[in-house]
């Protein structure tokens, strides 16, 4: 918990790092930008604008020219995305959620020791198999029944856990390209604007900041959507997948405990001393034929 909590505030410090480098970077930039674009409206216009092509670089044209939408919206989220990425993949992989092997060897630990000190030897464990295990010992209290139910309940609930963990991926792929929207929305108002206060014949230069704007965004959106979905997809499939093998672990583990607490049950019936028998009902002195007779003349 410590580590992942200095995980997130490092990646955090990061990205405002990056944000404020950006918009420190963009408004010397945007100011070089009017001005070039004031020069453009008095000069030629065609020479200025292919002068203005060739400065520009990959930075100005897709960070610097989206404003404040990209700044402080769109690029902290693609590099919430990437660490999502990176935190998932190391995390959710078989080698740590289900190891090789591991059905075979909590079989072994069942046969030579038995249920009750299987939880002490795998409860520093992580994996799908061995957490249901633990959980199905401490609270199956030496029912086989009821400790099944646990180990398969607990191994949905570790499946649906990791299955809400990957939404965020599928969150940010699906309001990435709203926010997209919304820049586009806001660059073409910027756009009709400029062309009521230039009184309906506008220079280009006048233009180029709303239509930046609306292009930028739109890339932006479209991507951090666009792998956000593909590695949520991939995620998901392989959680799927990890998690039916899990139970098919599970399913050479528990006839085991079966036949363990069952083994267990019968060594502990056999030590007990066999209680005194009743005398049986045949052994009863049986009435004389004449009492009979009697009881029956009577009636």
């Amino acid at each position: 918990m410590h580590k992942s909590f200095l995980l997130r505030t490092s990646v955090l410090v990061v990205v405002l790092a990056v944000v404020l480098g950006v918009i420190v970077a963009g408004f010397p930039l945007q100011k070089a930008a009017q001005r070039g674009g004031t020069a453009a409206v008095r000069g030629d216009y065609g020479q200025m604008a292919v002068e203005a092509g060739r400065r520009q670089s990959l930075f100005e044209q897709f960070v610097i020219a989206g404003g404040p939408i990209v700044w402080f919206v769109l690029l902290p989220m693609s590099v919430f995305m990437v660490y999502l990425a990176a935190e998932y993949g190391l995390t959710i992989r078989r080698k740590k959620l289900l190891p090789c092997g591991i059905g075979a060897e909590t079989v072994d630990i069942v046969r030579q020791y038995g249920p009750e000190q299987l939880q002490t030897r795998i409860a520093d464990r992580g994996d799908f198999v061995s957490v249901a295990i633990v959980k199905a010992v401490r609270q199956g209290k030496g029912d086989w029944f009821r400790m099944r139910n646990l180990l398969f309940e607990s191994l949905q609930e570790q499946t649906s856990r990791l299955m809400h963990r990957i939404e965020w991926l599928n969150l940010i792929g699906n309001v990435s390209p709203m926010v997209g929207l919304f820049g586009t929305v806001f660059g073409m108002i910027k756009l009709f604007n400029a062309i009521v206060t230039a009184g309906g014949q506008p220079q280009p230069a006048q233009l180029a900041g709303g239509i930046s704007v609306a292009l930028v965004t739109t890339f932006w959106g479209l991507f951090i959507a666009i792998p956000a979905l593909a590695i949520h997809g991939v995620f998901r499939n392989r959680i799927e997948t990890l998690a039916n093998d899990a139970v098919i672990e599970a399913e050479h583990i528990v006839p085991e405990i079966k036949r363990s607490i069952k083994k267990q049950t019968v060594s502990t019936a056999g030590a007990r001393p066999a209680a005194k028998l009743k005398q049986p009902i045949s052994e009863l002195p049986a009435k004389s034929r004449k009492a009979v007779e009697d009881s029956v003349r009577l009636r």
